[in-house]
């Protein structure tokens, strides 16, 4: 299968929007690995007077991690998906949580506009046509010494934690969506992994972009080699790759 991308993507999404919480809630550690990526930010003093940006918030998981590493901040939280955006806006939130549906090419279209303080994007870059144009766009939309985390399946490069990922979307992930009548999504879940960067060509890829101090932070279990967070910051002139 090819994989899917822009409206196909956003479609995806939709479709599957009624039982994603049912089927990510099944990944052991899928919601407590968010939040180790949104606290790996270093957000001082609880997010107080901060101003956030969640990017692909999906059903809000992502969200409220952001919101548990900062519970005193502001956060914007976007997706392309209106379906998955139903399902994040009918859950309770503080009035400071605000979402927005848009792609990332098009937030100023939707009012989303800088500086943000810091920019969270779970399981995002893997899924967009360009992602070094979405990293260029989070790179203006944040402030001087702005945080960026990046929270992905993006894979060690090692043998065994590819086929450790296989393994799990041949025997759980894919099995789960056919029975789920989304076939298709879950499907490129595996195959977006598989192509995408290494977790080093993604720190690299981050550096690329402007950011600094970019390192790459492993999860812990079954994820090791699977998923991590590239942190990174942007400079004080924006000029110091």
């Amino acid at each position: 299968m090819t994989l899917l991308r822009d409206h196909d993507l956003a479609a995806a999404f939709d479709h599957a929007a009624l039982s994603y919480d049912r089927l990510v809630a099944v990944n052991p550690g899928y919601h407590a690995h968010l939040r180790r990526s949104a606290r790996r930010l270093g957000l001082p003093a609880r997010g107080a007077g901060l101003r956030l940006l969640d990017l692909g918030c999906g059903t809000g998981a992502s969200t409220a991690a952001l919101l548990t590493a900062a519970p005193e901040a502001q956060i914007v939280a976007v997706d392309a998906s209106a379906g998955m955006l139903a399902r994040a806006t009918a859950k309770t939130w503080p009035a400071r949580v605000r979402f927005v549906h848009a792609p990332v090419e098009m937030l100023a279209d939707a009012g989303v506009a800088g500086p943000f303080d810091a920019v969270f994007a779970a399981y995002l870059l893997r899924n967009v046509t360009d992602p070094d144009a979405v990293l260029a766009t989070v790179r203006e939309l944040l402030a001087p010494r702005g945080r960026l985390a990046v929270h992905e399946y993006t894979l060690s490069g090692k043998l065994v934690h590819r086929a450790v990922w296989t393994a799990v979307c041949r025997a759980i992930v894919q099995p789960a969506g056919v029975l789920a009548g989304d076939r298709g999504l879950y499907r490129h879940l595996w195959r977006s992994a598989v192509e995408f960067d290494t977790a080093r060509a993604l720190r690299a890829r981050t550096r690329r972009a402007g950011f600094t101090q970019v390192r790459v932070v492993p999860m812990p279990g079954w994820q090791t080699g699977v998923v991590h967070t590239v942190v990174g910051r942007v400079s004080d002139d924006r000029d110091t790759p």
